[in-house]
């Protein structure tokens, strides 16, 4: 069977989508493309700033920028650590950075730790005929000193319910961040139908700050599901079993 769930590479286009409706904008944090002015206005309204590629997979060219003090920023990521840059260098190394090609500015999220550790979360989301289906919650757990929490940055895939507890969660507030996040997956999913057919799996990235919100960061329509297999071996059969309808996946499992 033929691989039959539609992929978009661009996130600009994706997070155009997700704001331009009325349900998940309240969760899209700002995000500009990026461009001397649109630098500018973000660089003047939040003090961590992301640098990332429109186009692009697992975690890689992202950069952290940190407004040190009025005037001057520190630039973290794949663009080595930079320290005490002006805006004009700042502005003159992310575009070198981003050798002509299409960059995204986006609000940084003090994101929630759990065990001490920073953490956001992929909610996994297919397909069901017409239907879009909750199928897997679990978190990515950064690394010290790096950039994202994603698995090939070094990061760690853990259980949600475990890592919702290290945050500080009860059983019932966790309970009840799991159905909000399907919400948000399901309507994230229906979202992405009204604009193009043929979506039959988004992968979520969603950060909880410390106030307890939730921010989509990202929406992978080719999501990886892999690491899973370690953490949560009945959420990862129950992707499989969805992604056999699809052609994902051929055959059996286990």
């Amino acid at each position: 069977m033929k691989y039959a769930s539609k992929s978009i590479a661009s996130k600009w286009r994706k997070t155009g989508w997700m704001l331009g409706d009325s349900s998940l904008r309240p969760f899209v944090p700002e995000t500009r493309l990026f461009g001397r002015a649109s630098l500018e206005a973000m660089l003047s309204r939040y003090a961590v700033v992301y640098f990332k590629p429109s186009r692009g997979t697992g975690g890689k060219k992202i950069s952290r920028i940190e407004r040190i003090k009025a005037g001057s920023y520190r630039l973290k990521g794949t663009g080595g650590n930079r320290s005490g840059l002006s805006a004009d260098e700042l502005y003159a190394r992310l575009k070198s950075l981003a050798g002509g090609k299409q960059y995204l500015l986006q609000r940084g999220i003090d994101l929630a730790h759990t065990g001490g550790k920073p953490f956001d979360l992929r909610v996994m989301v297919q397909k069901d005929g017409s239907q879009w289906v909750t199928t897997a919650l679990f978190a990515k757990i950064g690394k010290k000193g790096r950039v994202v929490t994603n698995y090939h940055s070094g990061g760690k895939v853990a259980g949600f319910k475990k890592t919702m507890k290290g945050a500080g969660y009860s059983e019932s507030s966790a309970g009840e961040a799991q159905r909000k996040l399907g919400q948000i997956g399901e309507a994230t999913g229906q979202c992405f139908d009204r604009h193009r057919d043929g979506f039959r799996e988004i992968g979520l990235d969603v950060a909880v700050d410390k106030a307890g919100r939730y921010w989509v960061l990202e929406a992978n329509t080719r999501p990886q599901y892999y690491p899973l297999k370690s953490v949560d071996r009945s959420a990862y059969r129950r992707i499989i079993d969805y992604a056999k309808k699809y052609g994902r996946v051929k055959g059996r499992r286990k």
